[in-house]
């Protein structure tokens, strides 16, 4: 670690281990603060005081958009103020203390990002309830689970999502009884409601009740508890993250200390697009550092097929997604350009050359390459809106040729972070223009400690010439613990340290790399352990596929594999060699299947993986894993058990046919 004092400096030696006890690396911060981490801003202790003192700074400044719909075509995009959204706060606030909620009580949201969503949050902010959102995505099982186990007292919901969480009314009424729906509702609704003891109201009628029964605010202290945000997990019932407003705020002060380390100045002028749900951390701290810095946020229309329509009308200046957005992002990119003709692709392919090697001399993105800039990258810039200044990306890994591919298109800097809901999302961030830390999610944010954690069944050394382990962070942005459970509050916060469960390696540049998931292994059946996370993060840079699940168990020797192939790829492929048929036909060819299976092998032999890690049978899977079969979590980590019991009989299948070969 020649080189780590670039990014990080050492604040603590690190302790070996003993029997039994492992080793604890030496603890970093982030070369930004090496005089300490910054202080919350001056005056401001919670969300509340955030928000409230945004609103007598610039009560007249856009705040909440959405995009106006006339014959159900939808236009500009119509702004609310501030102090138009503050006023609305304040009888969202009156109406909920009105109908007996009190301070510290829990408040469930449901339904997709919209102005709604945010101002029912921040009427529980103004009133010390702790906002408990309910992820869109959710079935009723878990919305059934989070009601009853955060004992929420009344719950704002989408008027889509009103029909399941009226059914799930039966049992969910010991603490629920109001329900407040972001539109209207039909009168079949409001009877099923009260036939279990809960009021309905809409939206006008709620802020109605607000106006006419005002109350005071009663605003939290900065150790209140804010929200209780719920992680999907890959297995098990869903874990209540407690977060406090000192959380939230700590965060927020470390990032824009982040960015004002970089010269880079967030205003009142800069605009955020909101699709990425508020229901996860990710989302609600972009949004809250944004309210932070006075600028608007501007809603999707909910559906997914109209964000890039959404997005040219929007024109936002930062753009913060997830890597399936960005998946689909390359991969409309070059089907456009395979369209053009040859002429544009030998222009483009030898532009993109030009300039990623440009960026690998060290080059800033905006010198690189300002003539192909011109003539063939701002047109993907102009696809986000044209003023798009720094892209984010976070919630599950990015794969690096993406990122590469990326970092040269977007004409802007593209940087890949990480957090958990449990450390308040932004824990560790890539710093512009630094090539180096393509692959990686950067140095850590300015506002915590981090250390590895040797895992010596695993052979992970935080001593080591490379040192890996497991991350470990501490700071004032970890949670209070899960929601009634301790037991599991202990197993990851321990001496105030909290335990992530990944498993990171110290790049010599002081950047963090995500190399595998300490709980993500299994053994084959002649004794050799596999690190699962680790596999298909190193079989993700083959160019054939999108997604790939590998599995194995100790009962097998090899690993088998369902991959999701890349269809521009296959489609290339199969033209190439005389196959006929769609994408969803050519996953069945047995010649596509060993096409894939080759290209997978030369992809793992290329990193390193040893033999016995290789896939020896894949399943070509068209539709990609997702959340409405359950085979996701909402941010697209693999849900490995209910992958198994979805795939078992095609499993099982690549199994039988490897003995009889």
């Amino acid at each position: 670690m020649a080189q780590v004092e670039r990014f990080i400096v050492k604040v603590e030696e690190g302790v070996p281990g003993s029997e039994g006890v492992p080793s604890k690396g030496p603890v970093y911060r982030s070369v930004f603060a090496k005089d300490g981490f910054p202080p919350l801003p001056e005056g401001l202790f919670t969300t509340w005081d955030l928000f409230s003192q945004t609103v007598k700074r610039g009560p007249n400044n856009r705040m909440l958009g959405v995009r106006e719909v006339e014959n159900g075509k939808a236009g500009k995009y119509v702004w609310q103020t501030y102090q138009k959204v503050y006023e609305s706060v304040l009888h969202i606030g009156s109406a909920m203390r009105h109908l007996g909620v009190k301070p510290t009580a829990r408040c469930g949201i449901y339904g997709s990002n919209c102005p709604e969503w945010f101002m029912a949050m921040e009427a529980c902010n103004g009133h010390s309830v702790a906002c408990v959102p309910l992820y869109d995505t959710l079935g009723l099982d878990a919305v059934e689970f989070i009601a009853n186990h955060a004992e929420i007292a009344i719950a704002f919901v989408q008027e889509s999502k009103l029909p399941l969480m009226i059914q799930t009314l039966p049992k969910c009424t010991t603490y629920l009884k109001t329900l407040v729906s972001f539109g209207t509702f039909t009168s079949e609704q409001k009877a099923a409601a009260e036939e279990s003891g809960v009021a309905l109201y809409s939206w006008q009628e709620f802020m109605d009740l607000g106006v006419n029964n005002p109350v005071d605010l009663a605003p939290p202290a900065g150790d209140d508890l804010s929200t209780i945000m719920y992680t999907s997990g890959t297995t098990g019932e869903p874990k209540g993250v407690l977060l406090t407003h000192k959380c939230i705020l700590t965060t927020i002060a470390g990032l824009d200390h982040f960015l004002k380390s970089l010269n880079v100045v967030v205003d009142e002028n800069d605009v955020y697009f909101s699709f990425l749900p508020l229901a996860h951390i990710f989302d609600r701290v972009a949004e809250e550092m944004f309210v932070f810095t006075g600028s608007s946020i501007g809603f999707w229309q909910g559906d997914i097929k109209k964000v890039s329509e959404d997005i040219a009308e929007l024109k936002p200046t930062f753009f913060v997604g997830v890597p399936r957005v960005f998946d689909r992002i390359t991969t409309g990119i070059q089907q456009r350009i395979a369209a053009a003709g040859s002429i544009s692709n030998w222009l483009f392919n030898f532009g993109f050359s030009r300039k990623l090697n440009r960026l690998k001399q060290g080059h800033k993105h905006n010198k690189a390459s300002p003539i192909f800039d011109l003539l063939l990258f701002n047109k993907v810039k102009r696809a986000l809106g044209g003023h798009v200044r720094i892209v984010i990306s976070g919630g599950a890994p990015l794969s690096s040729h993406v990122e590469e591919y990326l970092r040269v298109v977007m004409c802007a800097p593209i940087l890949q972070g990480y957090g958990l809901t449990e450390t308040c999302a932004a824990s560790f961030i890539q710093v512009p223009d630094v090539i180096s830390m393509n692959g990686t999610v950067g140095p850590p944010m300015p506002n915590i400690d981090a250390r590895l954690e040797s895992v010596p069944e695993l052979n992970y050394d935080a001593f080591g010439e490379t040192p890996q382990g497991e991350i470990c962070i501490r700071g004032n942005t970890l949670f209070s613990g899960y929601y009634k459970r301790e037991d599991l509050t202990n197993e990851v916060l321990v001496d105030g340290w909290f335990h992530t469960g990944d498993i990171g390696e110290w790049q010599p540049d002081g950047a963090m790399k995500i190399i595998d998931r300490k709980k993500n292994i299994f053994k084959l059946s002649q004794g050799e352990y596999v690190a699962v996370e680790k596999l298909e993060n190193d079989f993700l840079q083959c160019q054939a596929i999108d997604a790939i699940w590998v599995y194995g168990n100790s009962f097998e020797s090899t690993l088998v594999a369902v991959a999701v192939p890349n269809e521009k790829a296959l489609m290339d492929w199969a033209s190439s060699n005389g196959e006929d048929g769609n994408f969803t036909t050519l996953c069945k060819s047995k010649k596509a299947h060993e096409f894939v299976l080759a290209e997978l092998n030369a992809t793992g032999k290329k990193a390193g993986v040893r033999g016995f890690e290789q896939i020896r049978g894949v399943y070509l899977e068209p539709q990609p894993f997702d959340v409405e079969r359950d085979l996701t979590t909402p941010t697209y980590k693999l849900k490995r058990p209910q992958l198994l019991k979805y795939y078992q009989k095609e499993i099982d299948s690549l199994y039988t046919s490897m003995k009889k070969q």
